[in-house]
């Protein structure tokens, strides 16, 4: 029985859980991303759309969207054996941004959901990362009836920094949104242990 509680100690000392935000532009499928790769019932903070709120709200190109996250979502994913991601869904909306420094507080990196429809919509996600040294990956949700675009011409347009990934995915997709969040810590790793060498270096 002893053996067995210290085991179970060690296996709770070594797992590793890692904070990743997802973020974007107003309905591009934050949302929708977070419910399809989290393991446990996703928390959602989702409210009806308003009349008043059609003056603040931009439904341009997701004219079937009836709710908004006015706070977060969130949920949990295992990538391996010690290894889980915590997800916290930004609010699209401008008015709501003020919530994103709360979230992004101890975050490993980020993903940005964009869409190709409203690819200007990401910018200030974009912005708000590269400015506070948080590593991301832009992920281009394929919606359907939307032009098709490389992720050559979407780093282009977004004038990314060089390096920084970008995936195409079906944010409805457990597969697909797994594996934007495994290059997501791919490439938050090697940039912390970058940042680690030049600091002792």
């Amino acid at each position: 029985m002893v053996s067995e509680h210290s085991d179970a100690q060690d296996d709770d000392t070594t797992a590793l859980a890692l904070k990743i935000l997802v973020a974007g532009g107003f309905g591009v499928g934050k949302t929708t991303l977070v419910g399809a790769v989290s393991e446990i019932r996703p928390l959602r903070t989702e409210e009806l759309l308003s009349e008043a709120g059609q003056l603040v709200d931009d439904t341009d190109g997701v004219d079937q969207k009836v709710t908004t996250t006015v706070a977060m979502d969130f949920g949990r994913i295992t990538i391996r054996s010690g290894l889980s991601l915590y997800l916290f869904g930004t609010p699209g909306q401008d008015r709501f941004w003020f919530l994103w420094d709360e979230l992004s507080q101890g975050a490993l990196g980020a993903v940005v959901l964009a869409d190709t429809r409203r690819l200007e919509d990401c910018f200030p996600a974009v912005d708000y990362f590269e400015h506070r040294h948080i590593p991301f990956v832009v992920a281009v949700n394929c919606f359907a009836g939307a032009r098709s675009y490389g992720a050559e011409d979407v780093s282009r347009a977004l004038d990314l920094d060089p390096g920084t990934p970008v995936v195409l995915c079906d944010a409805r997709d457990r597969d697909s949104g797994k594996e934007v969040l495994i290059r997501l810590v791919e490439y938050a790793g090697r940039m912390h242990t970058a940042r680690l060498l030049d600091s002792v270096g």
